[in-house]
């Protein structure tokens, strides 16, 4: 296993520890993205408080260990998520989201948001929106697995995937050895506790990666310990990522930077009381000193 260092990011009012990508790996499979989210409160004041923003090219995975958010999006949809529930956006050529309150929920909040890059076959259909409120949960040698997104151990998630991919909880209580697809390559983040992976101890704000080549996994929790699996075979297509666009080209952000901007019409609108985010220019637009 491969240890690599995430940052801390801020994203609405909470702080994230964001742990793909990063210099060292930008995917793992079609895994292109990691947030994991609080604990952090959520009160009459504030709580997640992402106002309407765009994206392209990829899928937006919601899942929470606690608390309760609103998705709000250009598709008309008004979805509350929470614990143990799966929200998945599929942006294709365009869509606007917004993460808020709900305004009946007041405590903690704690999850992780993940993107999935789509390819070449999908990256340019249309938006869509899908929340499952119950996921196949299976034992695995140790361990309570619920799969969000793709396979594992003979449970098959119900929502859609457009590369062959695996997201799954892991909620560990004893050593486990997970069971892997060998030609996926694979990553854990850590949302509770810590736990042993070749001898090495993982803990939340670190991304554990591993080469294809698997056939299982041996995890041996310290306590007990909650990691996320991401899984796929390694996504073989460039990818640009900037801001909350997944593209291959400049040229195609900066058409969706300039349709947002311009609020032209392609990316919708989202029945939000939040401002809308604007988004700074793309670094090869700004004027060097």
């Amino acid at each position: 296993m491969e240890i690599i260092g995430g940052r801390d990011e801020q994203v609405g009012r909470f702080r994230v520890r964001r742990s793909l990508p990063t210099r060292v790996r930008r995917t793992v499979g079609a895994w292109c993205f990691a947030d994991h989210m609080g604990p952090a409160e959520v009160t009459e004041e504030h709580g997640l408080d992402v106002g309407p923003h765009p994206h392209i090219g990829l899928q937006t995975v919601t899942w929470l260990r606690a608390g309760e958010v609103l998705h709000r999006d250009s598709l008309g949809s008004e979805q509350r998520i929470a614990p143990g529930q799966l929200n998945l956006m599929t942006a294709g050529r365009g869509v606007a989201h917004a993460e808020e309150r709900t305004g009946r929920y007041r405590g903690p909040v704690h999850g992780i948001q993940l993107w999935a890059a789509q390819p070449e076959a999908t990256r340019h259909g249309d938006p869509a929106f899908e929340h499952h409120a119950e996921l196949p949960r299976v034992e695995v040698d140790g361990a309570v697995a619920t799969v969000l997104v793709g396979e594992l151990a003979g449970a098959t998630s119900p929502a859609r995937a457009d590369t062959p991919i695996v997201g799954a909880e892991l909620a560990l209580h004893d050593a486990s050895t997970v069971p892997l697809r060998p030609e996926f390559e694979h990553g854990l983040v850590v949302l509770e506790g810590s736990v042993l992976v070749d001898g090495e101890p993982l803990v939340p704000g670190a991304l554990g990666f591993l080469v294809s080549g698997r056939a299982e996994l041996a995890l041996q929790p310290q306590g007990s310990a909650v990691v996320m699996l991401l899984g796929g075979v390694p996504f073989g297509e460039k990818l640009l990522m900037w801001w909350n666009f997944v593209a291959r080209t400049r040229d195609e952000i900066d058409a969706a930077h300039g349709s947002w901007v311009q609020d032209d019409g392609r990316f919708g609108t989202v029945a939000s009381t939040l401002p809308r985010i604007e988004g700074r220019p793309p670094f090869w637009q700004q004027p060097t000193s």
